[in-house]
């Protein structure tokens, strides 16, 4: 079984997207970019548990927490609309001969080359072996304004149309899809727990010994009785009350009071209930949600081996899976995970987990202001070969994958500078100067002038916001990068050390002198350093390039002695990045407003 084509509408931030997922793949994008919310997409149509949630959906799951029409809309409208309906669709192939056979009603086509579903009227033409049979549901969501409540069922797609009522997709064949949607936060603290839709819940109901369980356990605490020895004190001063009750109301109106575990039912019994590990070797236990957060998430990769076992046929949507573990065990995970799986939507910001996946089996999202998800693949430009993509993924690409903003700096020493120098300036004038964090970029090491304008190329066909920094290129070279850009920083000077010495102060540069270990050959060319401070100075900038020497310069220099030309990009960046608060009274045109949406998260 395999998720091909996720159709989301009006749900969360997500006003309208469609998704196309690979087998095994990584969902990466910012933090608030909806990927969490295009994995509870999922769930909702398809998580067997979420029919046990009553409502399914509220209103701040309706993009914009808008459901339903409201009056002043309807009057400028002049007629009443339909209400908003959160409206998710889920195409499925690779279906099994079980589900083949259960769904054969609904059973539809889906044709793999072009991603579409294969509707035309000629019968034959499914035999081609691009078309493949698939299955599609619907979940829609919507607002009950006669109850004051919110309603979410799913449903077989193609009863919304050819039928009169459509047909329900109930849990009984939720549970035959086999979707698991595996939230760290919340697996990892209930996996051990009877809660619906914990890993032990499940596991439990695969091997139907659950009802036994719960029966057994509830006999037991409503025999159990606490504090009944008199020397504790409570039994006397029950006693005494049952004595006092008796001189005004009938004994059959109540008799012997007494203390007791809890009136427990089946729902506090899912909660209350937990697994307790032993810590290290030792005989004390503890619950296992008490473990290390590594230990938990190990715990959960077992149980989920343990429930693809049973289950043979099921796919897991793991939301940051890598929490707490380390790198080796990452790998480790993912590996495991896919092999156990019939598909696994990821999502991650960890290089470890991003390395296990090909550029095919990446989903870069990106979010408009207007609330349209879309997906972008990685195509690598002519300069950055496949093999240099694998090698340098984690020290140059994947860094700025996840991210919306990128500077591509020409070489090392820009990439670890500018960094550093706007971190500085930061510290000095919060007022003035924002770090590139703090904008939201991400800084990517372009290794040299020859790979800049196809590293620009890169990011922007992923729909990243590109800016650049770089020394003096030539014609050509710079006709290439200005419209992949929105803001090129470029000096003049034929190398950035040239910057940093001929914009930076004499006290600068003698402090920085005082703390660094003068190589050999430098000390041999200009033996009386005083003389000649800005020679040997600009030799060991050179020299010193892949240590990171101007970056450690920079971090040592006050306000006065960061070179003008550093303070006039940094000051470009924030003003491209950040708007200014609209004015009281003015109304901003449409593109700038949707420009200031889009950085809602950039600081003020």
């Amino acid at each position: 079984m395999r998720i091909a084509r996720l159709f989301t509408e009006n749900f969360r931030g997500i006003r309208q997207a469609t998704l196309l997922l690979p087998k095994h793949g990584v969902l990466i994008g910012d933090n608030n970019t909806a990927k969490t919310t295009v994995l509870e997409a999922l769930d909702l149509a398809l998580g067997p548990d979420g029919v046990d949630r009553a409502p399914s959906i509220s209103e701040r799951d309706f993009y914009n927490g808008h459901y339903f029409n409201r009056p002043s809309a309807v009057a400028a409208a002049g007629e009443i609309g339909e209400p908003p309906r959160i409206r998710i669709e889920v195409v499925i192939v690779d279906l099994r001969l079980e589900q083949r056979a259960r769904f054969g009603h609904h059973i539809e086509f889906w044709n793999s080359a072009t991603n579409r579903l294969y509707d035309m009227p000629n019968p034959a033409g499914a035999d081609a072996a691009s078309i493949t049979r698939a299955l599609r549901v619907t979940f829609h969501g919507w607002y009950k304004e006669e109850e004051d409540d919110f309603e979410g069922k799913t449903y077989f797609s193609s009863s919304l149309t050819e039928a009169a009522t459509p047909k329900q997709f109930p849990r009984k064949d939720k549970q035959l899809c086999g979707f698991l949607n595996m939230r760290t936060i919340r697996t990892g603290s209930l996996a051990l727990s009877l809660e619906r839709g914990s890993l032990l819940d499940i596991m439990l109901r695969l091997k139907e010994v659950r009802p036994q369980m719960r029966e057994d356990t509830l006999r037991i605490l409503s025999g159990l009785t606490v504090a009944n020895d008199p020397a504790l004190g409570v039994s006397p001063v029950l006693e005494t009350m049952n004595t006092a009750r008796n001189k005004y109301v009938p004994k059959e109106w109540g008799v012997k009071p007494h203390l007791r575990v809890s009136d427990i039912t089946l729902e506090h019994l899912r909660k209350v209930v937990t697994a307790f590990i032993a810590i290290s070797d030792g005989e004390r236990t503890a619950p296992f949600y008490r473990q290390g957060t590594g230990t938990i998430n190990m715990l959960v990769l077992a149980m989920l081996s343990q429930i693809a076992e049973s289950r043979q046929n099921v796919a897991f949507a793991m939301e940051e899976s890598k929490t707490a573990i380390p790198p080796y065990a990452q790998k480790r995970f993912i590996h495991k995970v896919r092999k156990l799986a019939s598909q696994t939507p990821f999502t991650s910001h960890s290089p470890y987990v991003l390395d296990g996946f090909t550029p095919e089996d990446t989903v870069v999202l990106a979010r408009d202001a207007k609330g349209a998800l879309t997906q972008r693949e990685i195509e690598l430009p002519k300069t950055v070969k496949p093999k240099r993509y694998r090698k340098e993924f984690r020290r140059v690409f994947c860094e700025g994958l996840p991210a919306r903003r990128i500077l591509i700096a020409e070489g090392p020493t820009e990439a670890s500078a500018f960094p550093v120098a706007y971190r500085r300036l930061a510290e000095l004038d919060p007022e003035a100067y924002f770090s590139l964090e703090a904008l939201g970029i991400c800084t990517v090491d372009a290794s040299g002038e020859k790979n800049l304008a196809g590293m620009v190329k890169l990011y922007r066909g992923l729909g990243k916001r590109t800016f650049a920094i770089c020394d003096k290129q030539d014609g050509d070279n710079e006709a290439k990068i200005k419209p992949q850009v929105e803001l090129l920083l470029m000096h003049k000077e034929e190398g950035f050390e040239n910057v940093v010495i001929k914009g930076t102060t004499r006290p600068a540069l003698e402090r920085f002198s005082k703390q660094i270990d003068w190589p050999p050959h430098i000390l041999w060319n200009c033996p009386d350093l005083s003389a000649n401070l800005v020679d040997a100075l600009g030799q060991y900038l050179v020299c010193s390039k892949g240590i990171g020497a101007i970056a450690d310069f920079l971090a040592q220099c006050d306000e006065a002695e960061i070179p003008a030309w550093i303070k006039e990009a940094a000051t470009l960046l924030k003003d491209t990045c950040v708007l200014p608060p609209p004015q009281a009274g003015y109304l901003a045109p449409a593109d700038e407003q949707a420009h200031s949406e889009a950085n809602i998260d950039a600081p003020y």
